[in-house]
């Protein structure tokens, strides 16, 4: 009889998902085992450090309202000593809890893992001698088996929600790194934040060094009318302020009760008496502490180590993502500089610095990702979404040495280099330069076969150029093509031709013919130097540019290279 009920039990680990069900199902095996008229499964919650009930068979209908404190009735007892117990009368034990009337005699075990009492679980019989102790000993065996079958589930369920976390982790990381402006990216932090932390709120603070003090820039929760306090445009002396602490610290602090007596005149933090516990993160960048993520939950808890290094990962990313977004407007403040000092690679040199920054948030995503060893069968669905998650993963990583090695000096001062790279990797530098104006790049599929030995820095400063001027012709928006075509050299060899096309306003007719001269602009903040030079460095690579076409609806210039001999 106990084989088959320590059989039963074991089964579970493989017939039941869910560790709520899986209680159930424990609790009806044992009460069958030893025919019990009533019993409950009560685990340790450990925000509170009370014994809670978590399944139950018999008892009442009120039975939620009991919670037990270590060493209350029996069950507590059980928890705060570790040992089971039998008590063949209840009426003559002091610390029986009397939940029911007719029990007499009761048998409870605690559930154990590596000396640590998760719960208790608890038999009752209305029989007189109803159990002996030869069902305690039994009661015994089975519960360490119900506990091992329970710690996998919950192993399970952790790991399943640990991938759940991470592949959110990834979509953030890669929503973060596309803002450019920073009320969107406050924004987007801290409800990504407050979702994946199931969190009641979560706030930013920035830090601002030359002032000393911290300021609420973003506030996240379900309730609109929950009210700020301090305002956006308030600044927090450091000293004075609870969220300054941890910009002292330089780590992350918990705070168990903000609601206790000590917070009340306390100004930095949200004035809404739901919110309970509160885990103050850092954001830091290369020893720099930019601000706070700060997260409020609704309920005292206590954040566990991995609710921390989540935590962390997220500000983290915030960290990173906010020095992109400011790297992103020295970038855009800086083109006026790039077009007058014709210092294009400057541009190259930012972009290298941004993916830079970028591949290491991305870089402890992966090894947290392959730290998992996230194995299913072969027949589970999750087995290809941790493949997609892993190649996607390497994708990111692609792009971003793209965008390193075009930052490095070249080897020498012409090479071959394939065109279609050499185009991908210039769409990538002014990608979010035509995001911000609202303008789609659309470019032809490019043969990979067509190489052309050129100074690459020299041609991606032409066709940033025309890009440049493109957006210029367009300010609310429109769409640049760029398309190649090959053509046969008179003298032999072949030619590429690269047409770039916007459906900007056209080039003025009194400057059509001139447009190639220095000095030459058709704006007034222009120097008239970007088309001469890159008519320069064209002729230098024995190539050319022209005007192919221009009227009121769109400009097409033509860009033309000889192509690499093949080796």
């Amino acid at each position: 009889m106990l084989e088959a009920s320590l059989y039963r039990l074991a089964a579970l680990a493989t017939e039941v998902d869910d560790p709520t069900i899986a209680l159930r199902r424990i609790l009806e095996v044992l009460i069958g085992h030893f025919r019990a008229d009533s019993g409950s499964i009560a685990l340790l919650n450990p925000d509170t450090g009370r014994l809670e009930i978590e399944a139950q068979q018999g008892l009442p209908e009120d039975y939620r309202e009991v919670t037990l404190r270590l060493g209350q009735g029996i069950t507590g007892w059980v928890a705060f000593h570790g040992k089971p117990q039998f008590v063949p009368d209840v009426r003559r034990d002091a610390r029986y809890v009397r939940l029911r009337p007719s029990v007499h005699c009761e048998i409870a075990a605690p559930m154990e893992e590596h000396g640590q009492v998760l719960g208790v679980v608890n038999l009752d019989s209305d029989r007189p001698d109803g159990f002996t102790r030869d069902d305690l000993d039994a009661l015994i065996r089975l519960t360490a088996q119900a506990t091992a079958v329970l710690q996998r589930l919950w192993q399970l369920q952790q790991l399943r929600g640990k991938a759940r976390q991470f592949e959110s982790l990834i979509g953030i990381g890669q929503a973060l790194v596309a803002k450019v402006e920073e009320r969107d990216l406050f924004e987007t932090v801290t409800r990504d934040a407050r979702l994946i932390m199931q969190a009641r709120a979560c706030g930013l603070y920035l830090h601002d060094p030359a002032r000393g003090a911290l300021r609420l820039v973003a506030l996240s929760n379900p309730d609109s009318t929950l009210a700020t306090q301090p305002g956006p445009a308030d600044d927090l002396p450091l000293e004075t302020s609870a969220i300054g602490a941890v910009i002292h610290t330089r780590r992350a602090l918990e705070f168990a009760n903000i609601q206790s007596p000590e917070y009340v005149d306390v100004v930095d933090l949200p004035v809404d008496q739901r919110l309970r516990s509160l885990l103050a993160t850092p954001l830091v960048f290369e020893g720099e502490v930019l601000g706070v993520l700060a997260i409020f939950t609704e309920q005292i808890h206590r954040f566990n180590n991995d609710e921390k290094r989540l935590g962390a990962t997220l500000a983290s990313l915030a960290a990173v993502a906010l020095q992109n977004a400011r790297l992103y407007a020295r970038v855009f403040r800086s083109e006026e500089s790039l077009r007058k000092n014709e210092q294009l690679t400057t541009l190259g040199l930012l972009a290298a610095e941004i993916a830079h920054e970028i591949r290491n948030p991305l870089t402890v995503i992966k090894l947290l990702f392959g730290y998992l060893n996230l194995e299913f069968p072969t027949d589970d669905p999750r087995r290809t979404d941790v493949r997609v998650i892993g190649e996607k993963l390497d994708q990111l990583e692609a792009i971003v040495s793209r965008v390193l090695q075009f930052g490095k000096a070249p080897a020498s001062l012409h090479a071959p280099w394939i065109l279609a790279d050499l185009v991908e990797d210039t769409a990538l530098l002014i990608r979010l330069k035509l995001a911000q104006g609202k303008i789609s790049l659309r470019v032809t599929a490019i043969p990979r076969t067509l190489v052309v030995e050129v100074h690459k820095g020299q041609i991606q400063q032409v066709l940033l150029n025309l890009l440049f001027n493109s957006t210029q012709a367009m300010p609310n928006g429109g769409t640049i093509t760029l398309q190649t075509t090959t053509e046969e050299r008179a003298g032999g060899g072949r030619m590429v031709h690269i047409d770039v096309t916007d459906t900007g306003s056209g080039i003025p007719e009194r400057l059509r013919a001139h447009i190639f001269d220095n000095f030459l602009s058709g704006r007034p903040d222009g120097t008239g130097l970007g088309l001469g030079i890159a008519k320069r460095i064209l002729l230098s690579h024995s190539g050319d540019i022209q005007l192919l076409a221009t009227s009121s609806t769109g400009t097409t210039l033509r860009l033309t290279l000889p192509l690499a001999s093949p080796s």
